[in-house]
């Protein structure tokens, strides 16, 4: 049985760990908001470029005259997955989501017979998949002296991106991120960006008819590469918002565990310092009467 000191040094420990629990969700709660509203205000425009380059994207396809960007190498051989993971821990199941969603989506493609490789974003995806896939991970990006995310940063990211692709690497890119939905919601996601998957437009009667000037092509040519920086982009921004989701729902669970193992140290405690004094009232009593 543990001594009161030694009881009393593990109440403290927890409390102590309960009060760095609480100022992390603080922290976190702050952060979120922020977050969270970058997020939200991202995704009018990336979905508007995405229907932008859809419509464009029909006619050229339709002509056979569609970029690499849109129509793909011709092959589907070789995969990039770029995944885009934290670089910090203490929030959840957050990381380990989207390394696992990536890590099915390798074992799959590796049981067909397809050449993977790993484009890492972020510390703590690194260091979970080079544990599986050490010979695979061909780069990694470490934003840990970012202080804030900027759309520069997305577009140094899209642009090692195109030059592996200008280089042979890969036929296809599939982007990881997690989807900020709620504080205790946030959803793997999976996404091709290389060559581009367009959401299908419906062709209604009456539906409006765009010229572009200057020409598809000259559109697609600014557009596309631009467009890859804007998912990447995206995908960073629901990912910060929802590291900061997760890290507060973690953090609220932890600090409320610390304040139950309080109490039942606490309990403990009080339970045995009880009986240490009914022992030596009973030692005083039999000495008393022994005399």
């Amino acid at each position: 049985m543990a001594s009161l000191k030694d009881l009393r040094n593990r109440i403290a420990s927890v409390k102590a760990t309960q009060k760095i629990t609480k100022a992390m969700q603080m922290v976190a709660a702050a952060k979120l908001r922020r977050a969270q509203m970058a997020a939200e205000a991202a995704r009018p425009y990336a979905e508007r470029m995405d229907t932008v380059l859809g419509n464009l994207a029909a006619g050229i396809v339709g002509a056979g005259q569609a970029p690499v960007l849109i129509a793909g190498t011709g092959q589907s051989q070789k995969h990039l997955l770029l995944v885009c993971t934290g670089e910090r821990g203490l929030c959840g199941a957050f990381n380990t989501s989207i390394v696992r969603l990536a890590r099915e989506k390798a074992q799959q493609l590796i049981g067909e017979g397809k050449d993977v490789t790993f484009f890492c974003v972020g510390r703590k995806g690194y260091d979970q998949l080079r544990r599986t896939y050490p010979d695979r991970i061909i780069e990694l990006v470490d934003l840990r002296s970012v202080r804030t995310l900027s759309f520069k940063d997305a577009s140094a990211i899209a642009s090692k991106i195109l030059t592996l692709l200008d280089q042979g690497a890969f036929d296809v890119c599939t982007l990881f991120y997690s989807n900020f939905k709620s504080v205790i919601s946030q959803i793997p996601t999976a996404q091709q960006i290389i060559p581009a998957v367009f959401e299908a437009q419906d062709e209604g009667e009456g539906g409006p008819v765009y010229e572009y000037e200057p020409a598809e092509e000259d559109i697609l040519a600014d557009l596309l590469p631009r467009n890859i920086a804007v998912q990447i982009f995206r995908a960073l921004l629901e990912n910060q918002a929802s590291f900061y989701g997760s890290q507060m729902s973690a953090m609220d669970n932890a600090t409320r565990n610390a304040g139950d193992m309080i109490k039942k140290q606490t309990l403990i405690y009080n339970r045995t310092r009880q009986a240490m004094i009914t022992k030596e009232l009973i030692e005083i009593i039999s000495g008393a009467e022994a005399l």
